[in-house]
């Protein structure tokens, strides 16, 4: 029998149901992670240091570049050369922004003629994921931070709305693209989730882990938060700092340790 967070597919193998309401009404709780970071602003600087590469951050369904102006900025304070999209509102769906952030991912890269890492938030990471398997020669590594990547992507809170919003339907995308940015990346790639998400079911952040891939939990996270919450942003400061072509699991110490729990 399939659990109370299951539902059967037509071919009969079990998936995720979306978050439940009362994790979804839960969200509001992002405002007072946004409040943690800032106090804890002086033990997040003594994360490990940048060597300036290039990051691009990628912004969730209907957000801009405002919602990720704190993790960028740290990242700089951190010694990274970390940008915004600068493609306005996420509300154009997958398809409808794939090529115009190809082309930005692009430009960025000519620019500083190095390989960028990329760090997406929620539906900013599928899109990470995706310039991943296009343009692996020019992405050093990838985080993403509560996205759907496997399994059932309907299982989200927000279906309804990204299909108002943007005009595609999630039934229509293509399988090989599902499948594709849910399988191994050709790049270190983490995925950091938490089981307390409201919108994404957190087993559809899920990734493959093998030798330069794996999964963070971060305690108590909310979706909307999990951009701005301190466990978050040390732990994707921990993965950037790592060498270009190197990559050791996650060491789940430091002074959030007790936000990392091991599965």
């Amino acid at each position: 029998m399939a659990s109370a967070h299951t539902t059967k597919s037509e071919a009969g193998a079990p998936r995720e149901r979306p978050p439940s309401i009362w994790l979804m009404l839960a969200e509001g709780r992002a405002w007072h992670e946004l409040g943690a970071s800032i106090a804890l602003g002086p033990l997040l600087m003594t994360a490990p240091r940048g060597d300036r590469h290039p990051v691009l951050v990628l912004p969730g369904f209907l957000a801009s570049d405002r919602s990720t102006l704190l993790l960028r900025r740290y990242l700089r304070a951190l010694g990274y050369d970390a940008v915004g999209w600068e493609l306005g509102r996420n509300i154009h769906g997958f398809y409808g922004a794939r090529d115009r952030l190809r082309r930005r991912f692009t430009r960025f890269h000519e620019l500083t003629g190095q390989k960028v890492s990329l760090v997406g938030w929620s539906m900013g990471g599928v899109f990470a994921r995706d310039l991943a398997l296009a343009m692996p020669q020019a992405v050093r590594s990838i985080i993403t931070l509560g996205s759907p990547i496997v399994g059932d992507v309907s299982a989200t809170n927000a279906r309804r709305l990204y299909e108002q919003v943007t005009g595609e339907e999630i039934s229509d995308a293509l399988p090989e693209d599902l499948r594709a940015v849910g399988r191994p990346m050709p790049v270190p790639a983490t995925s950091i989730f938490s089981r307390s998400d409201g919108v994404v079911h957190w087993r559809n952040s899920l990734a493959p882990e093998g030798p330069c891939a794996e999964n963070i939990e971060i305690l108590f996270a909310s979706h909307l938060g999990i951009g701005v919450n301190a466990a978050a942003l040390w732990a994707v400061a921990d993965r950037l700092a790592q060498a270009e072509g190197a990559f050791a699991p996650f060491a789940r110490n430091g002074p959030f340790a007790m936000f990392y729990p091991r599965r």
